[in-house]
């Protein structure tokens, strides 16, 4: 399976990219990118699942989860800022 199968859907990039800005909780990516819950669940443990980023949970109250990258989802960061600098010079 090539490398846009894998992480190639419209919510795991937009997750993804999201998450270059460092750990976010649910709620925040939700906020942040405009998904469902179910859909941003989804892609969430699909994501980490597939090992492009880690849960942390926060047992304190109220229980939290934070999402965050893992080395392998931060070797993605360069090809996002690639395809910003793309985005600035050819859709103006």
């Amino acid at each position: 399976m090539g490398s846009v199968e894998k992480i190639g859907s419209k919510w795991k990039l937009i997750v993804l990219n999201d998450l270059r800005d460092g750990e976010k909780r649910f709620n925040e990516l939700k906020r942040s990118t405009g998904a469902s819950s179910d859909t941003l669940s989804r892609v969430l443990d699909d994501l980490e699942e597939e090992g492009f980023l880690e849960n942390r949970k926060e047992f304190e109250s109220p229980v939290a989860s934070y999402y965050a990258l893992t080395e392998k989802g931060s070797t993605l960061c360069p090809v996002f800022d690639a395809l910003d600098e793309w985005g600035e010079d050819w859709l103006g």
